[in-house]
């Protein structure tokens, strides 16, 4: 990897455009080198992963809504499909639909560094894309493996979130890439693309703050809508503003750390294999990463509070989670959101609550998608009185763990440390989600199966399950990637919500 330092310039600086960020991306992107092995596999994972987690969510009503909008924008000719049903439609309105039926529950993979990152939402736009332009098995494996690689990469060397940035202005860019590599464009055309499509993709984290709506969901389906239009563009001659990051009005001098900061990015070599795919890690459980592992903590730390209170949880007096800054400020009571303790928050809101979801896998030994947040579970009277019980701090070691480059140190977990009436103390800790690759049990192609199969059931049928694993598998030599879509049973689809009309 070659560390490129990232820093703004004046507008009357020499700053010829081969130095912009925007066009060391490009020539990654550009670059022609092959996928290994280990990455390709990975991919297939990831597509079963995404198509697992929008079979759980198809007849939700935030993926209704962007699944009937996709299909208002109909094509006799090429283009994409829409998770659930039959037909083809516009490219970007399909990237749009499948987006946001991958994001809605947040259950799909994830990456942690400087800032925060779901990289599998690179893979609805550029399937989209592919699908469209008939392209290969082969092609989408290249362009996923871009994506994956420019998300992990900005990922790793710049923090937005600080400024109240939300990361999908990572996505914009690294969608770009990956849909440069797809369709084989040049490093000019790339540069502009990736320019544009991070221009048109920043925004703030009022999103994930206080009443989270469903345009948590939505939010990273519409960065890749944006990306496949400025890509769009970029290919018949269109430029962006630029040096987007670097310019003197550019995002690092007013949305980040300021016309004297400095970022260190770290991307792929010429000839050097994109394998970052391979660092990312997905999700046992539908609930917001940092939580995954105190998920398992709780349900690890069961017995023992079961044993010391004779089964019942009012004996609690206290519970802290010892764990990182991002965990206590985002999801935990450093954030001050009064709304984290709300029976009547949206679900959006109460996945990004480490104390209920603690409080909720504690008492049930276990975690569910839907269950886990229904209405009735959230306002069971001895839930609330647990929940309102436990609190979160920063500990100084979680947070130098979540940021270490050391991959035996890094981690997102906590300490729980559960004192009872009558000064009993409970504690445990750990590190690693059982999921993550480093944990108690990682993922390997046949627990993605059995996700896909077990958020499947019900909705898809088993031959439509059967038919869609063999294609995915098959990615590599599959030549129709029209294959990779899943489509439902109309009376499965008649499910779905009801929801007003809107313009298309």
């Amino acid at each position: 990897m070659i560390e490129h330092t990232v820093r703004s310039h004046r507008s009357a600086e020499d700053f010829p455009y081969e130095e912009h960020l925007a066009h060391k991306i490009a020539r990654v992107a550009a670059d022609p080198v092959e996928v290994p092995a280990e990455t390709a596999e990975m991919i297939v994972n990831r597509i079963i992963d995404n198509a697992a987690v929008s079979a759980a969510s198809v007849l939700r009503r935030p993926v209704t809504v962007a699944r009937r909008q996709a299909e208002g924008h109909p094509v006799a000719e090429r283009g994409a499909a829409v998770f659930g049903v039959p037909g083809r439609f516009s490219a970007e309105w399909a990237a749009l639909a499948n987006g946001t039926a991958v994001r809605e529950l947040d259950f799909h993979d994830t990456f942690l560094a400087a800032e925060y990152s779901h990289p599998g939402d690179n893979i609805p736009p550029i399937v989209a894309v592919a699908q469209h332009s008939g392209a290969s098995g082969r092609d989408l494996i290249r362009g996923i493996a871009t994506g994956y690689e420019i998300q992990v990469d900005l990922v790793r060397g710049i923090c937005l979130h600080e400024h109240k940035i939300d990361h999908v202005a990572h996505l914009g860019p690294s969608v770009a890439a990956g849909l440069g590599t797809l369709l084989h464009l040049d490093v000019d055309t790339i540069y502009q693309a990736i320019g544009q499509a991070l221009h048109t993709t920043t925004a703030t984290r009022q999103s994930r703050k206080g009443l989270i709506s469903s345009w948590k969901a939505f939010a990273p389906a519409f960065a890749g809508k944006m990306a496949i239009e400025a890509t769009d563009r970029a290919m018949r001659g269109e430029g962006a503003p630029a040096p987007i990051w670097e310019g003197e009005d550019g995002v690092i001098a007013w949305l980040l750390s300021g016309p004297d900061a400095e970022y260190t990015v770290p991307l792929p070599a010429e000839g050097e294999e994109k394998r970052a795919i391979l660092d990312t890690f997905t999700k046992e459980h539908s609930a917001e990463y940092q939580s995954q592992a105190p998920i398992d903590l709780a349900r690890r730390m069961r017995e023992r509070v079961l044993d010391a209170t004779g089964g019942d949880f009012a004996k609690v007096e206290s519970i802290v989670l010892h764990t990182s800054h991002h965990t206590h400020y985002v999801i935990g009571t450093g954030s001050n959101d009064p709304q984290k303790f709300d029976p009547d928050a949206s679900r959006e809101t109460l996945d990004h609550s480490i104390m209920y979801i603690f409080a909720v896998a504690l008492e049930d030994g276990d975690w569910h998608h839907e269950r886990s947040y229904a209405p009735e579970r959230a306002h069971r009277p001895e839930t609330v009185e647990l929940w309102r019980k436990i609190s979160t701090v920063e500990d100084p070691e979680w947070t130098r763990r979540y940021h270490s480059t050391d991959p035996d140190e890094k981690a997102f977990g906590a300490r729980a440390v559960v004192t009872l009436a009558d000064g009993t103390v409970i504690e445990d800790e750990l590190a690693l989600a059982d999921a993550h690759p480093g944990g108690n049990r990682p993922f390997a192609r046949e627990q993605y199966i059995a996700k896909f199969r077990t958020l499947a059931e019900g909705v898809v049928d088993d031959a439509e399950q059967d038919r869609f694993l063999e294609a995915a598998q098959a990615l590599p030599e599959l030549d129709d990637l029209g294959a990779l879509n899943i489509e439902l049973s109309a009376e499965k689809l008649a499910e779905a919500p009801e929801t007003p009309a809107g313009v298309f």
